[in-house]
């Protein structure tokens, strides 16, 4: 019997399939151990190559840690709401869950082509009613909360309005809006029902107010910043400008010490937690108000160099701070309204990026400042953002390089503070010296400084130590069609939620998937959709991160219609211990995955402080693009002769892209590349040695580029064993490297190998029950604790190259031994399973039971040598080698050697001296 991948791979999927074969337990004594890929979107293209890497990584632990006797989770679903299915819907007219159907059953055909052992009775979709249902459920447990940070998590919504009746205000330490009202319980009771829902607003961890957003014009919704690349969307490259809206928020602020904390728990990327880190952003330092008595208020800054509050010359505010057409005086009205509309037109991170252009605008207006009483000048720029802090800076041009630019150009006080300073060029950010030009700090040094001033500015009321963070409240609300619903309706303008009972809140029907013609969201569009057809529902849905947010408890109980998951289940699996996906989520994705996680564990819902426990991301397959080289005609103009790639620089050229799947070991298939494009039908060849040779480069992926390289096919040609065995065999896990098909059949030949051990030249099987030879067992255990210790560390790509020195050396050895080939192909099964299904059930074991094997035992015994192949010398000469037990003395070695018939030969009947004998090393003969 032939090796047959088709038909093999094709049988034993079928069979895991129809039986289950990777449902984990649901009550069972092993360890449990839960494997997870980050949730893939279902896109029209489906798959090509670069995608399913992870997936083949989580696959093969996911078969050893089933090996070494854990109860192995190993689900998939699709992360199914999403703009492209929308704009798709806009272009079309079909409704998106029919294009979202389409994609998912084309992925899940790829998928299975592979052979992934998934629990696929688990299969999840963010856009089925009964998985949205608990989205929404989850947003009105958000809704319902306030985070007490005096016992540092969230609480019911409940025991605050407890409190609030009981002693009113005073005491609550809650993470909540800047606005929030003080007020005694008899104030609170006498409140109207809409003016305790409003304040309950500003608590409430799922909130709605007015925020600065990304809003996207042509995409008709509010973007994330990791949506926005410089200044446009990422999804087709459309502005964005920065807009004022009323948007649900979600107060994840409120966890951003534990987000940090959490981070030194996890075993995550370096890199990675980098990111995080950045980007929820601690700063320790002050609170410092520079007052406005002309409006009877202040402007409040935060700063991490309070020490450098004697060098302010001037404060900037963001173009959108709240006070800046209070402040603006009529004479510098029009040049601050033409620069606010300028800066609307960037994203925050294109403004944050921007460090050489210098632009601003005076307000006309003054502040007073704190411990002087000076008048400083208060001005706008774009460097300064809302969101971050209070959107206003105290400017100390000798500490700081942008505020020193920003002076300079427009020729405002540059006050040293230091008697180290050297602020001639550029600002001095540095603690050295002594202050200067500094009232009561006069010559004291930085740590003597600090508590000085706090001291004083506390005394005065104008200014305290805090803790800042760059991480701003993410923004819950997206303008579009194709999202969760949000499950409120309004009140008096107010928000309340749904009955639970009412679960889920379905998406209506719509005519069109655009906003209406008088701009509200695409749901405006429905008719009669109304809460008891009375109240407003919102009109916004949740973003695309809503429902992966929690999506790892919902497969440890799909089915559960009663909960989002039974606390049997979540007790028993916990967290994930292995997640696997791309750097791209490191920020978004995993922020609000954690943030959720949190905020369930604190309602009491589970136990787990960080959802995923290890994680590893994967690097990208990259293409390798193949070239033709079209020779232009003396107007520079292409003609329809190519010329190979040796011979190009003879000619006037210009490289084309040309179709991957039509090259061959970067041979142009030329009949196949007239039928390419039409314009080519007619083309002509200018050939080496007969061959048309393409060039090559190592580029991204993409349809445009013509080196998409589709899995289908690899599988049809080669198998997918060889696939996911060449997958890992490019090289580390963690790393980018090209896709190169010319080096797949040297993959596809080891597997033929491997058959071959099992059968004779004839294709019949042929096992033998013998004792294996001691270089069988040795070559077998370096192999199991080769790929033990590969696996454990996720080295994949080298435990492929040994799987083929082993199975090298077994040829030699001829060996078809039951005891080596068994435990071989045990060894073999997490990176090819299908053919070693077939061939463990070809060695009369019941069908199935391979993944469920014993991983066979590593004994060091097999690999220590009993044997020593020593250099036998004469006079220094080496003659030749001779095979010698290692535990022998040297006086057997000498009777052994000197009895030799081929040492006697070399001797020649000469008188031996004496024989030097080095154990394990050499045997020297003196005559």
């Amino acid at each position: 019997m032939e090796y047959n991948h088709q038909s093999l791979e094709k049988k034993w999927q079928q069979f895991w399939a129809e039986n289950g074969t990777f449902k984990p337990s649901e009550t069972t004594d092993k360890p449990k151990y839960y494997v997870l890929d980050m949730f893939p979107y279902p896109s029209g293209a489906g798959l090509h190559v670069g995608h399913p890497l992870g997936y083949i990584a989580s696959d093969i632990f996911s078969r050893y840690k089933r090996l070494k006797g854990f109860n192995v989770l190993h689900p998939m679903g699709y992360d199914s709401f999403g703009l492209p299915a929308e704009q798709y819907a806009i272009q079309t007219g079909q409704h998106p869950s029919v294009t979202t159907e389409t994609n998912i059953k084309r992925y899940r055909e790829q998928l299975d082509n592979i052979g992934f052992s998934y629990d696929w009775s688990r299969e999840v979709r963010t856009s089925e009613p009964d998985y949205y249902k608990w989205t929404q459920w989850i947003f009105m447990q958000l809704f319902n909360a306030w985070y007490n940070k005096e016992t540092d998590k969230a609480e019911s919504i409940d025991s605050l309005i407890a409190r609030f009746k009981d002693s009113g205000s005073e005491d609550i330490e809650a993470v909540c809006d800047d606005d929030i009202l003080t007020f005694t319980a008899t104030e609170w009771n006498g409140f109207s029902e809409e003016e305790q829902q409003r304040e309950l607003l500003k608590y409430r961890l799922a909130y709605l107010r007015e925020s600065t957003v990304n809003w996207c014009a042509a995409l008709g919704t509010v973007l994330a910043n990791d949506e926005v690349i410089n200044g446009v969307s990422e999804r087709g490259g459309y502005p964005v400008e920065q807009k004022k809206m009323m948007q649900w928020s979600m107060r994840i602020t409120a966890y951003a010490d534990r987000l940090l904390r959490g981070l030194d728990t996890v075993d995550w990327p370096e890199p990675l937690v980098e990111m995080q880190r950045n980007w929820i952003g601690k700063s320790v330092g002050a609170s410092v108000k520079f007052l406005l008595p002309q409006l009877h208020t202040d402007i409040e800054v935060f700063t991490t160099r309070v020490d450098t509050i004697f060098g302010v010359s001037f404060i900037v505010l963001a173009p959108e701070h709240e006070l800046v057409d209070t402040l603006t005086t009529d004479n510098q009205r029009a040049e601050i309204e033409s620069y606010k509309e300028k800066t609307a037109k960037k994203s925050e991170l294109d403004r944050m990026a921007d460090t050489k252009t210098v632009s601003g605008a005076f307000t006309g207006s003054y502040a007073k400042h704190p411990l002087t009483g000076e008048d400083v000048p208060i001005w706008i720029a774009d460097y300064v953002l809302a969101g971050y802090g209070t959107g206003a800076v105290m400017a100390v041009p000798s500490g700081d390089q942008r505020d020193y630019v920003f002076a300079k150009h427009f020729n405002l006080p540059i006050i040293p503070i230091s008697d180290a300073q050297n602020i001639e060029e550029e600002a001095d950010p540095t603690k050295d010296g002594r202050y200067i030009n500094a009232d009561f700090i006069n010559g004291m040094t930085y740590s003597e400084a600090l508590p000085a001033l706090i001291g004083r500015l506390e005394e005065l009321r104008l200014g305290r130590a805090k803790i800042n963070y760059r991480m701003r409240d993410a923004i819950f609300g997206r303008q579009r069609y194709w999202g969760e619903p949000v499950p409120v309706y309004f009140k008096d303008g107010l928000p309340y939620l749904i009955k639970e009972e009412e679960l889920p809140l379905l998406l209506p029907e719509v005519d069109k998937y655009l906003p209406t013609e008088t701009g509200e969201p695409p749901l405006g569009r429905a008719e009669g959709w109304k809460y008891n057809g009375k109240y407003d529902y919102e009109l916004s849905t949740m973003p695309g991160w809503a429902g992966s947010s929690w999506y790892w408890f919902r497969y440890m109980d799909p089915k559960n219609d009663q909960t989002f998951a039974s606390k049997e289940a979540v007790d028993y699996w916990k967290s994930v211990d292995l997640y696997i996906g791309g750097s791209e989520h490191a920020t978004g994705h995993l922020l609000y995955s954690r943030f959720w996680n949190k905020v369930l564990k604190d309602l009491g819902y589970h136990n787990e402080e960080e959802p995923f426990k290890k994680l590893i991301n994967q690097g990208m397959i990259q293409g390798r693009s193949n070239f033709v080289y079209r020779v232009l005609d003396e107007e520079g103009k292409g003609t329809n002769v190519f010329v190979s790639y040796g011979l190009k620089d003879k000619y006037n050229t210009i490289p084309l892209h040309v179709d991957v799947n039509i090259v061959y070991n970067d041979i142009l298939d030329t009949e196949r590349f007239k039928a390419f494009r039409s314009d080519f039908a007619d083309a002509e060849f200018v050939l080496e040695n007969g061959k048309y040779i393409c060039g090559t480069e190592v580029e991204k992926m993409s349809k445009s580029k013509f080196n998409v390289v589709n899995p289908d096919d690899i599988i049809e040609t080669y198998g997918a064993d060889t696939l996911r065995l060449y997958e890992m065999f490019l090289g580390p896990l963690e790393q980018s490297k090209p896709w190169n098909t010319n080096g797949i059949e040297g993959v596809y030949k080891f597997l033929r190998k491997v058959w071959r051990l099992f059968h004779d030249a004839q294709g019949n099987l042929v096992i033998s029950d013998e004792e294996p030879s001691k270089a069988e067992y040795k070559a077998l255990h370096k192999i199991i604790k080769k790929v033990e210790e590969d696996i454990e560390r996720f080295s994949f790509n080298t435990s492929v190259s040994a799987f083929m020195i082993c199975v090298n050396e077994l040829t030699d050895l001829k060996c078809n031994k039951r005891k080596i080939l068994q435990d071989l192909i045990i060894v073999l099964q997490p990176y090819a399973p299908h053919i070693t299904e077939e061939l463990w059930g070809l060695l009369g074991n019941e069908a199935g039971t391979i993944s469920y094997a014993p991983y066979p035992v590593f004994n060091p015994s097999y690999l220590v040598e009993s044997e020593f192949a020593y250099p036998v010398s004469v006079n220094g000469k080496m003659k030749m080698n001779l095979s010698l037990a290692l535990d022998l003395d040297a006086k057997a070695v000498e009777g052994i050697v000197l009895a030799n018939v081929d040492v006697q030969r070399y001797l020649d009947g000469k008188t031996v001296k004496k024989v030097i004998f080095v154990k394990g090393k050499i045997i020297n003969i003196v005559v």
